[in-house]
């Protein structure tokens, strides 16, 4: 039997987005090209694939068995070809498609555009949500080049590397009238705070680390982004609890105060992650090690040349 192979990757985008609109976005193509590709997946494989349920597309065992082995198969052709090419960054011409958390996106892709710019001018970036699980990003089916920030129990195909941990530190409004050149435990807790609401999983991380050192926090309002922070905290007295290399961001802004925590509040870890196929690509390999260098001298203090 012969088989459309440009029909494989409808199948792998459709078994992440549960949806056609979105799928059809995901690849550029129109909602009825996708719909029309679909339904020549259906009769060629004489399965409906996936089926209509009030909240998405539910795909039959057949498309989750599939869905695994056409992964790995383009897994393995994108190692035989891309593991011959050779890379060079000056005059590479390329679209990656990461999935940042807000941290990252905040503290690490600036200076990651900003090198891109002078040493891979070609090389382009197309950034996606973080949402609230792995699989929304796209980097489990490979869709996705690389998802950036904390990755809670990864699948099998994804490969994790560690990039640096993170402490955390307090920011108010620079003219607070109750607070000074410290913070103490017992003003923290009596202060309102702003929260920043991480995706998914992660939003057990800061509330568990105040419950083990035994401290309490009166949340007054809860954002989706740390963009969101700096003006609430200049016009209320209140306090947010934020990743220190934001704070460092922040610092610089007359109007806010950064401060210790009053307590130690521990780390917590920043990973980037990516599909096996991906593993002995040149150019995402090249990338990765960009990465890795931006994230270690963020992390040391450094400033880059």
């Amino acid at each position: 039997m012969k088989y459309d192979l440009n029909l494989l990757p409808v199948l792998l985008v459709m078994m992440e987005e549960r949806n056609v609109t979105r799928a059809a976005e995901r690849l550029g193509i129109t909602q009825p090209a996708l719909s029309n590709a679909l339904n020549r997946l259906r009769e060629t494989l004489n399965d409906p694939l996936f089926i209509r349920e009030r909240y998405g597309m539910r795909p039959t065992p057949m498309a989750e068995q599939l869905a695994e082995v056409v992964a790995a198969s383009l897994g393995a052709i994108d190692k035989v070809i891309l593991g011959q090419q050779d890379f060079d960054p000056r005059h590479a011409t390329r679209l990656f498609t990461l999935a940042p958390n807000s941290y990252v996106e905040f503290v690490m892709m600036p200076t990651i555009v900003a090198r891109l710019r002078t040493t891979a001018p070609g090389i382009r970036l197309r950034l996606t949500p973080f949402g609230n699980d792995i699989a929304e990003t796209g980097v489990i089916s490979g869709n996705t080049d690389m998802v950036l920030g904390r990755i809670v129990e990864p699948p099998d195909n994804l490969v994790v590397q560690h990039l640096m941990d993170e402490g955390l530190a307090c920011v108010v409004r620079a003219d607070h009238p109750e607070v000074t050149d410290e913070l103490s435990a017992e003003q923290y807790e009596q202060l309102r705070h702003v929260n920043v609401l991480p995706p998914g999983r992660m939003r057990a991380g800061l509330y568990q680390a105040l419950e083990q050192r035994g401290l309490r926090r009166q949340v007054a309002v809860s954002v989706t982004h740390f963009l969101a922070v700096p003006e609430m905290i200049v016009v209320t007295d209140y306090c947010a609890t934020l990743p220190r290399l934001i704070c460092q961001q922040l610092a610089k802004d007359p109007r806010l105060k950064v401060l210790p925590a009053p307590v130690d509040l521990g780390t917590f870890p920043v990973e980037m992650g990516w599909h096996a196929r991906y593993r002995d690509d040149p150019a995402h390999r090249w990338l990765r090690s960009l990465m890795m260098e931006v994230a270690q001298t963020l992390s040391s203090g450094q400033s880059f040349s």
